[in-house]
């Protein structure tokens, strides 16, 4: 099994290197790239490696470039320092990717999924690299969540901080922020709309009518119906339930 090994970190090449040796007494490692430049240079100039260990993160910016500018023909297995549930389904659907740093089983396992895939005795695959490396680009971009609402105060629009926001919440008509200094304001946005515009480390949506900042959270009560009731600050004018089917995540939420 020829190798290219795409790393710019020399202790993590020197160590990979020597797992790969004490896995597979076949390996080869044809050379070790450190940079999307080095890499796009290399897979133009020498025939095809059986199999890629790429670093998502290189000197000279993330190595999805080198896809964009020659042809990868090789199955690759992504090494990475990203979180692990970013990169869940791309794990399902590729050849494989490690986390860093990368343990011996893991690099076997991940071989052993190559073999199954590639082997002499496997089905060709179906794996399209291009749109592989196109969702996980998507993935690991940041998402940006909403730094401030506009919304109306008597008769004039001002603008408020989402950091001052300590939860949102509805009547069954309309919808509704209030602040931390205990203002409150109509917001123009239903309660789904504000799913991806709140940043999930800091507002957990309790049930269908309600979002709250983890900074309101004053005291957690159990209720019936295997539910929650909160008591938030400032004081809220409706009942915090956190539904039963959100019991669970909520809990995981306030502990990490």
């Amino acid at each position: 099994m020829k190798i290219l090994i795409v790393e710019d970190e020399e202790l993590a090449v020197k160590k990979l290197h020597k797992m790969l040796l004490s896995l597979e007494k076949d390996i080869e490692v044809l050379a070790n790239t450190d940079s999307i430049a080095a890499s796009v240079e290399w897979l133009k100039k020498n025939e095809t490696p059986d199999l890629i260990l790429m670093d998502i993160e290189l000197l000279d910016g993330q190595s999805f470039e080198i896809f964009n500018q020659v042809e990868v023909k090789s199955p690759v297995i992504f090494t990475t320092s990203y979180d692990e549930f970013a990169l869940k389904a791309f794990k399902v659907n590729s050849v494989d990717y490690l986390l860093k740093p990368i343990q011996k089983e893991d690099l076997a396992a991940a071989l052993d999924k190559y073999k199954k895939m590639f082997g002499a005795a496997a089905p060709a695959p179906s794996i399209n690299m291009e749109m592989l490396v196109k969702e996980l680009q998507q993935k690991l971009q940041p998402t940006s969540f909403r730094k401030r609402f506009l919304v109306k105060n008597v008769q004039k629009l001002v603008s408020i901080e989402t950091d001052d926001i300590a939860y949102f919440y509805s009547d069954g008509r309309l919808n509704f922020f209030k602040t931390f200094d205990n203002k409150k304001y109509v917001v123009d946005y239903t309660m789904d709309e504000m799913e991806e515009m709140l940043d999930p480390e800091r507002y957990f949506r309790i049930s269908r009518s309600f979002y709250v900042s983890i900074s309101s959270v004053e005291q957690i009560h159990d209720y019936f119906g295997n539910r929650l009731i909160l008591t938030l600050k400032p004081a809220v004018d409706k009942e915090a339930l956190v539904s039963r089917e959100k019991v669970t995540e909520f809990k995981k939420w306030m502990g990490k």
